[in-house]
């Protein structure tokens, strides 16, 4: 399988390419441009690894929670490779990519669940709930800080993203990454089905700019 990875979630701007059994990527840390940068990126890495655009089985793309701008830049371009290509397209949450790592980080049985944590506006956090194996125990949601505390003590997760230092001594802490592992996004999109798993925009909250439903139209 030729499996593209897109991820424009947060701060970094990164693709990765599964073929034939070997794995390519270009992660660059730009905060913002995406837009000007991923179709470039994605040329650059086809380039590199002899693969065409055409000969694509399958697109991965992270859906967020993450920087709305971000999101649409990843999402549409995915959308628009597939289009044209008639492929299909994974979409995978950025806090599943953050458990499934967290997951492999671990590197022992255990049966405890995974709370993946990312920052967002003052004192809340995005946040979700796994199982043991990385699977979503819930939907991801956002929340202060001592709701997400109180969770981690009840369920006795270990924490991972780069909320988890903010609920102190809560759990431990598997990893404290901001931005999806690529190869990990490689691995879910390879794995899930993509009819169960589509590449629509995971927005937890509303977008800052929102319509002035209660002005009129002043009327002559």
């Amino acid at each position: 399988m030729n499996l593209l990875a897109i991820d424009t979630a947060l701060e970094n701007c990164s693709v990765g390419l599964a073929t034939g059994g070997v794995v390519f990527s270009r992660v660059e840390t730009i905060g913002k441009g995406h837009a000007e940068r991923l179709m470039l990126e994605i040329a650059a890495l086809l380039a590199e690894a002899g693969v065409s655009a055409a000969s694509l089985d399958r697109i991965v793309v992270s859906i967020g929670p993450g920087s709305f701008t971000g999101l649409r830049v990843g999402i549409s371009a995915a959308r628009g490779l597939a289009l044209v290509h008639r492929i299909p397209v994974v979409g995978v949450g950025t806090l599943q990519v953050h458990a499934a790592l967290a997951k492999r980080e671990r590197g022992e049985v255990a049966d405890r669940p995974i709370l993946a944590l990312l920052p967002a506006r003052g004192d809340d956090l995005y946040g979700q709930l796994f199982s043991a194996n990385a699977e979503p125990v819930g939907e991801a949601v956002l929340e202060a800080m001592p709701f997400f505390a109180e969770l981690a003590a009840q369920s006795g997760a270990d924490l991972a993203g780069a909320g988890a230092a903010r609920l102190g001594s809560s759990g431990r802490i598997l990893h404290d990454r901001s931005a999806p592992d690529i190869a990990t996004l490689l691995e879910l999109g390879a794995a899930l089905d993509p009819a169960g798993h589509p590449p629509k925009p995971l927005y937890v909250r509303p977008p800052d700019a929102k319509p002035q439903l209660h002005k009129g139209i002043a009327r002559r």
